[in-house]
């Protein structure tokens, strides 16, 4: 800024208003200022202004890695949140490594950043030694675990949801209802087990010793989930599964099979992941709000940022059940 401020004549406090355009400048003096950026080819240090103001406009996200697509649908919605209201996001993955999750954090502190989100296991999760070095840092949890270092807390309501699929399941005709649970370390999946668990009671109907398998969110986990299913004295006919990424892998283990959806097995999933309308037959699944998630979860902390006394919140969305052609009737 000096060196323009000497290539054009002028002071730098008025190169620093016709840059920032918050006093008025007569046209003659803006030109030459100008003319003079251009020539120096200089832009502002958006270092210097962030250690002015104390901001650095930019969020950091901490998030397990996975192949689900559930996790890049809401990150793609955090991105297109922060850029609508002039944030830059800088995403760290955690590979589920406790090592590297203490690296990325102490990376996104070190960065300066306004506000952190974290959307990692409970098993998995930023050291409390670190979050207190930084105690005035607003952190919004999504997604998972209620985590006591968190200002604010934005769920999905995985219990209702879990009974909403099932129920949907009993109204169509079957009885016969598997659950292929996710891992029971986070939340969400112990609540979708409930909410299967809670629907199939309230309806009077027993689940079979094996009905309920255990898997991880994962592609993989549903082909041999499905497998150890179909290998029951009495398979189900139904299946309800923790996410879409895991139905996903129920349809290739069915059509390995040699069986079809929704006539040999009817299926639902949980997320609504862009991939569930493209698969044959389509998925019925719960919906989970990933756009929502996302703009809710920057808004929360923007309104952090600027009220930090507020009470904490815990935001609750409403899953839907969204009816395609992988349940028939029986």
């Amino acid at each position: 800024m000096k060196d323009v401020a000497r290539l054009a004549g002028v002071s730098t406090s008025t190169v620093s208003h016709v840059i920032n355009d918050n006093r008025f400048v007569s046209d003659g003096v803006r030109d030459k200022v100008l003319a003079a950026v251009e020539q120096l080819n200089y832009a502002p240090s958006a270092l210097a202004r962030s250690l002015k103001i104390n901001q650095t406009r930019t969020i950091g996200m901490l998030i397990t890695s996975s192949n689900n697509p559930f996790y890049a649908e809401v990150v793609h919605g955090v991105e297109r949140s922060c850029y609508e209201r002039g944030y830059s996001l800088i995403l760290c993955n955690t590979e589920e490594d406790a090592d590297r999750m203490s690296r990325s954090m102490e990376t996104l502190l070190q960065k300066r950043v306004d506000g952190l989100l974290i959307m990692c296991t409970e098993n998995n999760r930023p050291s409390r030694l670190a979050l207190r070095r930084y105690p005035s840092l607003p952190i919004v949890m999504m997604d998972w675990t209620p985590f006591e270092d968190a200002l604010d807390i934005i769920q999905d309501n995985s219990l209702l949801g879990g009974e909403m699929a099932t129920r949907y399941l009993i109204s169509r005709g079957y009885h016969k209802i598997a659950c292929i649970a996710g891992p029971q370390d986070k939340t969400t999946a112990r609540h979708r087990l409930e909410g299967y668990r809670l629907a199939m009671s309230r309806a009077g109907l027993v689940i079979p010793t094996g009905y309920e398998v255990f898997s991880d969110f994962e592609f993989g986990g549903g082909v041999a989930a499905m497998k150890q299913l179909l290998t029951l004295p009495e398979p189900p006919h139904a299946v309800f599964t923790g996410n879409d990424a895991v139905a996903v892998g129920v349809y290739q283990a069915l059509f390995q099979a040699g069986l079809t959806v929704p006539a040999d097995m009817a299926v639902v999933g949980y997320d609504d992941i862009e991939l569930a309308k493209y698969l044959t037959p389509p998925l019925t699944t719960i919906n989970q709000p990933k756009d929502s998630l996302g703009e809710l979860a920057i808004d929360t902390l923007l309104y952090r940022l600027q009220h930090p006394e507020t009470e904490p919140q815990v935001l609750v969305l409403t899953p839907e059940l969204v009816e395609r052609a992988s349940v028939g009737r029986r």
